[in-house]
């Protein structure tokens, strides 16, 4: 059942194998399709009636990352507590704000119910649990200790989710702020320089330097606003084309990146966390190294760091040291690197790898503010010259004039 499909939440009641009345709620694409999974589950079905859709129910939002997070954590709170699993999943269903993410909770529940394993429903929905997420969980249900991966999984996706918005922030803020200054900038020119314009036509005196190259700037984008407009747009939508369908574009890309000022190094930072974390959390679990670093090189988020992964996979599985591997790599700075080799001589790599998580993400986590407190002087001084530039250039005429007089 994907969750692309579209479901509806049916009423029915039936009864049950000893003859007794039963009702309930189940999630489906149909009626037909909802009294065949009765069936399946032994259940003669009487009446089955699709269920009104309430006045304030739950909006239907794309799920995020965060969603998920949310639901490993409520999850494994619930299984810990030793609520029964498909019991977790009601409770969780009903308190959520997003019907999307109702109907994934209710989809993996009927699932669950039909005889599946956790993770097998899970692996129905790979646009919401990757292949780490599912093989935790399978380990967990093969061990016998599902509470205890769960808890793993969620700690997992709560630090994840706490870099990425960190590095999010990072970068969003600054991008924000420039293009409401440009914004800003613009409406100047098409609004407020023409009115200038007007004036200076009545001066009679040869006008500034800088006051003739803005007047040009205004002209120009009074002129070319819409062109220019459709070319950011093209732009825009070329560069998010290329980032969801072009391989080649997404390794230069993420080459990029890493190399730029200010952002590089967090970047860096970013990666070589969310690396020890994913390899730590799996590795704990028993997950064989070889196997774990082929989905920490999916969870990487960088092509140019998944791609070293997948290359220190095969050195690991030729039987080199893991420590060794990330020397050559040449990706990961000296102290991770002793750190990894202190666990593997020690027989505690998942306590070292997550000590060298914790360690960067305190690092993105200062990075983040120091550059914060860095980019608010900077970004001021680039939208004070924007717009002040603008402003002192179409009152040199007038001062001019007042000197003269």
């Amino acid at each position: 059942m994907a969750v692309k499909n579209r479901q509806y939440t049916f009423n029915w009641e039936g009864s049950d194998r000893k003859g007794n009345r039963i009702k309930g709620e189940m999630p489906g694409m149909s009626i037909a399709l909802v009294r065949a999974e009765l069936r399946r589950q032994g259940i003669t079905p009487i009446k089955v009636n699709k269920k009104a859709a309430a006045l304030f129910s739950a909006r239907k939002k794309k799920i995020k990352s965060r969603d998920i997070a949310i639901f490993s954590r409520q999850l494994a709170t619930m299984v810990a507590a030793g609520v029964p699993l498909v019991q977790a999943f009601d409770i969780i269903a009903k308190g959520g704000e997003n019907a999307s993410m109702q109907e994934l909770v209710l989809a993996v529940k009927a699932d669950v119910e039909s005889g599946s394993s956790l993770a097998n429903a899970m692996r129905r929905h790979p646009s919401q649990f990757d292949e780490l997420f599912c093989s935790l969980v399978n380990a967990g249900e093969q061990a016998g200790i599902l509470d205890t991966l769960l808890d793993k999984v969620a700690v997992y996706k709560e630090k994840t989710e706490m870099i990425k918005s960190k590095l999010r922030r990072a970068m969003v803020y600054p991008i924000a702020v420039i293009a409401i200054g440009i914004l800003v900038t613009v409406i100047l020119l098409i609004k407020v320089v023409p009115e200038f314009q007007k004036l200076f036509a009545n001066f009679g005196n040869d006008l500034p330097v800088a006051t003739k190259m803005v007047i040009s700037m205004s002209e120009f984008v009074q002129e070319w606003w819409l062109l220019s407009f459709i070319v950011v747009a093209g732009l825009s939508f070329s560069f998010t084309r290329a980032r969801k369908t072009s391989d080649v574009f997404n390794d230069r890309f993420d080459q990029v990146i890493l190399t730029l000022p200010l952002f590089g190094g967090l970047l860096r930072k970013g990666v070589i966390a969310r690396y020890s974390r994913t390899l730590a959390t799996m590795f704990s679990a028993g997950v064989p190294l070889v196997e774990a670093l082929e989905s920490v090189a999916g969870a990487a988020g960088n092509r140019v760091y998944a791609r070293a992964i997948m290359r220190m996979r095969d050195g690991v599985a030729t039987g080199q040291q893991l420590q060794m591997t990330m020397h050559q790599s040449k990706l990961f700075p000296n102290m991770a690197v002793q750190m990894v080799a202190i666990g593997e001589e020690s027989g505690s790599l998942d306590v070292m790898l997550s000590k060298v998580a914790d360690f960067y993400e305190r690092e993105v986590d200062e990075g983040v503010d120091s550059l914060s407190k860095l980019m608010e002087p900077l970004i001021m001084v680039i939208l004070g010259g924007l717009v002040g530039g603008l402003v002192i250039a179409m009152y040199m005429p007038i001062f001019n004039m007042g000197k003269v007089m």
